[in-house]
């Protein structure tokens, strides 16, 4: 008769141990998993914007984004940083980057990278312009659950980074 009345408890233990072992590897993984989903997000920016310059560029910002530029001043909001980045639509600029690092919060919502950039364009007289430089960025997982840069900086090097 007791093992009767034991084994409800046992099954009900069991279920909630069973589903306490899969909650914490869903919490543990996304860590791993993010730091790698912010550089193939990485690759998709850059690819949107060669493709569809300022516009492709800035669908891979928060709203409330902020820039911190090389040599100018800080840019707060999506709107005000759009007004700097039509440089991007001329065909003969090309702005290429390369992540280095990258890692997430513990809790998966926060994430940032960092690389080297190399900027290619052509000066008033035609002749060839090439910037290098290096470059942080802030990744923070929105409502929607998309990633997008929050916060964003970069600054110039004397020569690529090897």
């Amino acid at each position: 008769m007791k093992t009767v009345k034991f084994l409800p408890v046992l099954a009900v233990a069991l279920v909630l141990a069973i589903v306490a072992v899969s909650n914490l590897r869903s919490a543990a993984s996304p860590a791993k998993d993010s730091a790698e989903t912010l550089k193939q997000l990485e690759a998709e920016f850059m690819k949107a914007a060669a493709e569809k310059g300022s516009q492709g560029y800035m669908s891979y910002y928060g709203d409330d984004a902020v820039e911190l530029p090389n040599g100018a001043p800080i840019l707060q909001g999506k709107e005000n940083i759009a007004k700097t980045i039509d440089f991007l639509d001329n065909k003969d600029n090309h702005l290429t980057w390369t992540p280095v690092g990258a890692d997430t919060s513990a809790s998966g919502d926060l994430g940032y990278t960092y690389g080297n950039y190399e900027f290619r364009a052509k000066d008033k007289d035609g002749k060839p312009i090439v910037e290098h430089g290096k470059y942080t960025s802030i990744w923070k997982k929105q409502k929607d659950g998309k990633w997008k840069v929050v916060l964003d900086m970069g600054n110039a090097t004397a020569e690529a980074a090897k």
